[in-house]
């Protein structure tokens, strides 16, 4: 496996310093970069084109949800996977962070061997949830489908930190993401125990039905969504018009 370049942008000088010093041990990163605010962070993410920006939510100058609307709205940097790092667990920001486009959301307490795991499942094209905010995630999965469903985007020249904290604003575009039917009853009660982190076996148990059953209804969320595993399926449901 090649490694994974890697930036942080992260204000805390601390945070930001221990945390490079950890990650520049592990073998399979590599760091090139760090920033203390947004400005910085935007500047050196265009020059160096990472795999992987792991971004604080909060920055002085711009946060990280306007950061990450801005590196996904570039070509250059669209490709880079995006991991949002917050002691946040608001809806809001929450939903705004993956409505801007981040790959992954975790919590800054998480043990550092299961940071680099998620680095590793965000750099791979998965995304991960911490799993404090699952609820979260599952509360607008169960939300009414859009007539029209589309990807959600808001603008970051238009929408700052003081207008997200207002109200949410969503702008969608003509074309879909993606064609998606409606999770019948069984399949939302199937993906409310995956989100709470149920194996096939005890969905069985808790469902009272057999696992191939299970097996069955998992295999259709995934083929409705669109997506290769369960994480995916949570995130590419918030993405797909069911944020109000």
């Amino acid at each position: 496996m090649s490694k994974i370049s890697l930036v942080l942008v992260e204000d805390h000088d601390l945070t930001r310093v221990g945390l490079l010093a950890a990650l520049r041990q592990v073998e399979q990163i590599e760091v090139r970069g760090e920033a203390a605010n947004g400005h910085q962070g935007l500047t050196i993410i265009q020059e160096q084109k990472p795999d992987v920006a792991i971004i604080a939510l909060n920055l002085p100058d711009m946060d990280g949800i306007e950061v990450t609307q801005r590196l996904k709205k570039d070509p250059q940097t669209a490709s880079t996977r995006i991991l949002i790092l917050t002691n946040k667990t608001k809806e809001k920001d929450v939903l705004a962070a993956f409505v801007a486009g981040a790959d992954s959301y975790l919590l800054k307490d998480i043990e550092f061997n299961k940071l680099i795991e998620v680095i590793v499942t965000t750099y791979e094209g998965n995304s991960w949830i911490d799993p404090t905010i699952a609820d979260i995630v599952l509360k607008q999965i169960k939300k009414p489908v859009a007539s029209n469903v589309g990807i959600a985007s808001m603008s970051a020249d238009q929408h700052n930190t003081k207008q997200l904290e207002e109200k949410t604003c969503i702008e969608w575009q003509e074309e879909p993401l993606f064609e998606m039917s409606p999770l019948t009853n069984r399949e939302l009660d199937v993906l409310e125990l995956i989100v709470g982190g149920c194996n096939n076996a005890d969905i069985a148990e808790k469902l009272c039905i057999t696992v191939g059953t299970v097996k069955t209804h998992v295999r259709n969320i995934l083929n409705k969504l669109c997506v290769d595993d369960r994480t995916q399926a949570a995130v590419r449901a918030l993405r797909s018009g069911l944020v109000e």
